[in-house]
């Protein structure tokens, strides 16, 4: 089933990359107390993922924090490896937290998976954005069928 507002985010755990390596993280640190964003998209250096959703989170990052989210995060079912290293090449530095879903526990447990295995891929997860205050969910958008229209940053800012 798939989450939807007012669903408390579950508490799994994931990973982020670090100076010292990866790291986990919990949901519960991520999210309790705080406003967060956190978009999700089927794969670091993909097409879409590279060229337009990551970027415009970077490029609308200071609009974001200045409706009163203190964090902005991208989450992916790829390692902290691969996810910390995309953030590097994006230019996300510290404005954007990259949460590694490398098992894609996190994404089936909120139900928005992606077979993507006819295109040799797995599972992933599907494209979409969310904002959650103090772990609860109060905007969703998903997209359909593979778009990019409702989990942009511009979309997103529009909402706060």
């Amino acid at each position: 089933m798939t989450i939807q507002i007012g669903d408390r985010i579950p508490n799994i755990t994931l990973a982020v990359m670090t100076p010292d390596g990866p790291a986990e993280r919990t949901t519960d640190e991520i999210f309790a107390g705080k406003k967060v964003v956190l978009f999700a998209l089927p794969g670091a250096y993909t097409p879409t993922c590279s060229q337009a959703h990551l970027p415009g989170y970077v490029v609308h990052h200071d609009a974001i924090v200045a409706k009163g989210v203190d964090t902005i995060a991208c989450l992916s079912v790829n390692d902290a490896f691969v996810m910390g290293a995309w953030g590097e090449a994006q230019n996300a530095g510290d404005n954007i937290l990259m949460l590694a879903d490398g098992s894609g526990a996190f994404t089936e447990a909120v139900g928005l998976e992606l077979d993507l295995t006819d295109h040799h891929m797995g599972v992933r997860s599907q494209r979409y954005a969310m904002v959650v205050d103090d772990g609860v969910v109060t905007h969703l958008k998903v997209e359909e069928g593979g778009g990019f229209k409702v989990s942009d940053a511009e979309t997103v800012l529009g909402l706060l």
